[in-house]
């Protein structure tokens, strides 16, 4: 609250924009699933419930900026869509949408093993 209990105007914040998957080539999702960090972020969301994880939940070894970015890829590829909730942000994984798009990519990524047989 602000100076005679009058609140203050929320920050001001573009809302994010959101790709379709049924809009996204393949190449695009190939791109934004080879990328390490986004896939780490893919797979926490994978084990997460829908509109659980804020952008600052993440355990990755990026900052801020960078890991916005990696935000914005993943929407471009169709593959998370995400909403403000107050001054946080926060995000769903796209599942459904994605499998109907790319039926098994998803499923195959997220059982992916790492080198040596062990899961990553």
């Amino acid at each position: 609250m602000t100076k005679g209990n009058v609140a203050a105007p929320a920050p001001h914040r573009t809302p994010p924009e959101h790709v379709h998957p049924r809009d996204v080539p393949l190449e695009t999702a190939l791109a934004a699933l080879s990328d390490p960090v986004r896939l780490a972020l893919v797979r926490e969301l994978a084990a997460s419930d829908d509109w659980e994880r804020t952008c600052g939940s993440f355990d990755v070894p990026v900052r801020k900026a960078a890991l916005s970015h990696h935000f914005a890829v993943l929407r471009s590829a169709g593959l998370i869509e995400q909403r403000d909730a107050g001054a946080k942000r926060i995000n769903r994984l796209r599942r459904a949408e994605f499998e109907e798009r790319f039926p098994g990519l998803l499923a195959l990524v997220l059982q992916q093993q790492a080198p040596g047989g062990g899961p990553e």
